[in-house]
């Protein structure tokens, strides 16, 4: 077996059973796997630089073609269910020695990396691709070693990552052709069928949120993190089209990470070494830091180029709306190295309510956040999604369902322990809209978002008057500097209260029943942060 490059010296691939291969191509550079990607008709080169790929059939995730091995290992503790769907043990030994025969006569990439930027909580991580530009995006989505620590590496996890393998549903055991199947007794991942390149971020994301929560008391987050001049960290949770990467990403604060971190006893630290950011309508105006990131070294993905030129079109949707970058934290310029910084004084959780009932900023309790974290609520406006034609409640449990391998109660009851160890102010943060519901109000202004967030960084609403939301109970400031009082209070900026009143109830009772499938594990202290309302969950 020819191989090349920086190889650990602890650890081949033997140990996976992969004992032949063509060619294996140990920790290359990126300019070494962008050649290797054009020279393999993989993708080309952007007038920035960046290497433009196409991921296939599959654009995004597929949710439904994701697996845990159910064994004695994840039996009791895994939270089973249309998330996470088990996956029988000996099915995933039969799959992954068709995976290793597949590699022969293959030329393989293999990179040698970590996740968690903490050295305590760190998860030494070892991935085997068919393809050279997915070695590259895990460079840069992963945390990179030294050439001296490559020597000594030993791997607790792995991925074996080959688009190419089509699984056969019959006789495997999976849903389709394609798969992700995560096994925590082998401390494996097998991706194949799909070439999108998140499946092996996220896939990540989802061991990390089983081991540190269950063995490193620590509260694994999909979050973006930033720190302030004086040391003060803030954590910004939110789902898609909430502002979440806008809002996190300020040139006056460091970027700790843009969506995975971990909140340890005296810290709080990225999982990643790199951000995967969506791309699409992107503009150098509105997006500054992801449009000068991406360079050589970077990824575009599923992007098109304006005809007869090698630059960007990053209005065209025609492959996917979910066109992604991924590059190195370090083409940010604010970027906070290493990814880690003091326990947060501030959480911010975003929302786009589109009915326009939440307050702009409001603060909540323990009780309150531990609840809203559960709920993890936003709403999709009409033309997000095919099929929306008016407002839709979204509840994301955790703000990532998706990547919850234990039941979200877990991670709340996390998160309010380690609020009331360290004092930590939780708000509640609207960029929705106002005066009315989508189509009758108007989107809440970003200079006025900014500037409450700015406020309650800088402690200016700690000692200003507050009053109760009559139906969610949480805390509203009467003022804040450079916003105006009166959009404070979301009923004050309805012409009718009645119809404000009546919304607001609506709203809570969706709350409600959503919250239903999660109460029976749910202690009093997160059932006591429900809005108050009369509601029938039948």
């Amino acid at each position: 077996m020819k191989e090349s490059g920086d190889k650990s010296n602890a650890v081949g691939l033997e140990s996976l059973g992969i004992k032949e291969a063509k060619e294996v191509l140990w920790n290359l550079t990126p300019a070494e796997l962008v050649e290797e990607a054009i020279k393999n008709g993989e993708g080309v080169l952007t007038d920035s630089g960046a290497l433009m790929c196409d991921t296939g059939s599959f654009t995004g995730r597929s949710p439904k073609d994701r697996f845990i091995v159910k064994d004695a290992k994840t039996e009791d503790t895994v939270w089973w269910g249309d998330i996470n769907i088990g996956f029988d043990p000996e099915k995933f030994d039969q799959l992954q020695e068709k995976m290793i025969d597949f590699l022969k006569d293959r030329k393989l990439y293999v990179r040698d990396s970590y996740a968690g930027a903490h050295p305590e909580y760190r998860l030494n991580l070892r991935i085997v691709n068919t393809q050279a530009w997915q070695n590259l995006f895990c460079n840069n989505m992963f945390l990179r070693l030294t050439k001296e620590q490559l020597k000594d590496h030993k791997p607790e996890f792995t991925i074996i990552c080959a688009p190419e393998f089509k699984a056969n549903p019959e006789v495997d055991g999976t849903r389709q052709e394609n798969f992700a199947i995560i096994n925590f007794t082998k401390n494996m991942i097998l991706i194949g069928g799909t070439g999108y390149a998140g499946e092996m971020k996220k896939g990540i994301f989802g061991v990390l949120n089983y081991i540190l929560p269950q063995e490193r008391q620590t509260l694994s987050m999909h979050c973006s993190a930033n720190v302030g001049k004086e040391g003060d960290t803030a954590i910004f949770f939110g789902l898609s089209g909430t502002g979440k990467t806008t809002l996190s990403a300020d040139p006056d604060r460091g970027l700790i990470g843009d969506d995975e971190h971990g909140w340890t006893k005296d810290s709080v630290f990225n999982f990643e070494g790199g951000c995967y950011a969506k791309v699409i309508d992107l503009t150098h105006e509105k997006e500054p830091q992801i449009w000068d990131a991406i360079k050589f070294g970077a990824i575009v993905e599923n992007t098109r180029f304006y005809e007869g030129t090698r630059t960007v079109d990053y209005t065209n949707n025609s492959v996917t709306e979910n066109t992604r970058t991924a590059y190195p934290i370090y083409h940010i310029d604010n970027a906070f190295e290493p990814s880690r910084a003091d326990i947060p004084k501030n959480i911010f959780f975003l929302t786009a309510d589109a009915f326009g009932v939440l307050p702009p900023i409001s603060k909540l309790n323990t009780s309150q956040a531990m609840y809203h974290f559960i709920s993890g609520y936003t709403a999709k406006v009409a033309g997000t999604e095919v099929g929306v034609t008016e407002p839709q409640t979204t509840f994301s449990a955790c703000f990532g369902a998706a990547f919850l391998p234990l039941h979200p109660t877990k991670y709340a009851e996390m998160l309010g322990k380690k609020m009331e160890e360290n004092n930590v102010n939780v708000w509640l943060v609207n960029t929705g809209w106002t005066g009315g519901p989508y189509g009758t109000g108007s989107r809440m202004k970003l200079p006025y978002t900014r500037a409450m967030i700015t406020a309650a960084l800088n402690g200016q609403l700690d000692n200003v008057s507050y009053v109760k939301h009559p139906v969610f109970g949480v805390e509203i400031p009467t003022s804040c500097p450079n916003v105006p009082s009166e959009v404070l209070n979301p009923r004050d900026t309805w012409k009718d209260k009645e119809a404000y009143d009546a919304k607001a109830q609506d709203l809570a009772s969706k709350f409600i029943k959503n919250f239903s499938k999660y109460s029976e594990y749910a202690n009093q202290s997160i059932l006591a942060g429900a809005p108050q309302v009369e509601v029938s969950i039948d």
